[in-house]
């Protein structure tokens, strides 16, 4: 931008005196469009900054799951384990939904999961938050976790297969990796709504 120098005469002298002081007119239309520009690139690297972060926590949680069901059914084979209180670890094998509930619906509800496992990351591609790509991974990996069960455990055919829930309670459904990464997901989508924003 070009400055405007501006002659004037000095009250002790009668040489005029240079006054180069910028003009100040509009900002030019290069100058909006590049701060616009800046703005767009800084959006892309969060989005995609978010979306790692999301596949690592599906993916990260999904390993976990895995895990933990493999070493219940080689190290939980006699008795319930007493861990703390009420808490205790007994191996059991659930062919219904979430917490031991819909016995027979196997299925269907392993139909119904991937369903919303495909939805869910739809949505995490383009998550804009990272509360929101923690909880939406959360869940993706929960959800994966159990329908794999389904799908490789057990001899009764693809998709006939049963979920191993080891964690007992005593006084709630026994459940899994998987169910705690499934409502612990729920719960941070809540938080983020009330938060305002939104995945």
């Amino acid at each position: 931008m070009l400055a405007r120098t501006a002659s004037a005469r000095s009250p002790d002298s009668p040489f005029p005196v240079n006054d180069s002081r910028p003009f100040r007119g509009a900002v030019s239309g290069s100058s909006t469009r590049s701060g616009a520009s800046v703005v767009a690139e800084r959006t892309d690297v969060g989005v995609t900054t978010h979306r790692r972060l999301f596949f690592a926590v599906a993916a990260g949680w999904l390993v976990f799951d895995q895990l933990t069901k493999t070493w219940a059914e080689h190290a939980l084979t006699g008795p319930p384990v007493h861990v703390v209180g009420s808490l205790r670890l007994a191996l059991t094998y659930n062919s219904g939904a979430s917490f031991s509930m819909g016995t027979g619906l196997g299925p269907w509800i392993a139909l119904g999961a991937l369903g919303v496992v495909a939805a869910l990351v739809w949505v995490g591609r383009s998550v804009r938050s990272r509360l929101a790509a923690v909880a939406l991974g959360l869940i993706v990996g929960g959800a994966l976790g159990n329908v794999i069960d389904r799908a490789v455990r057990g001899d009764a055919g693809f998709l006939h297969g049963s979920v191993i829930d080891f964690i007992d309670l005593q006084w709630w459904p026994v459940f899994n990796i998987a169910d705690v990464g499934v409502v612990c997901g729920a719960i941070l989508l809540v938080i983020t709504t009330f938060r305002g924003s939104p995945p």
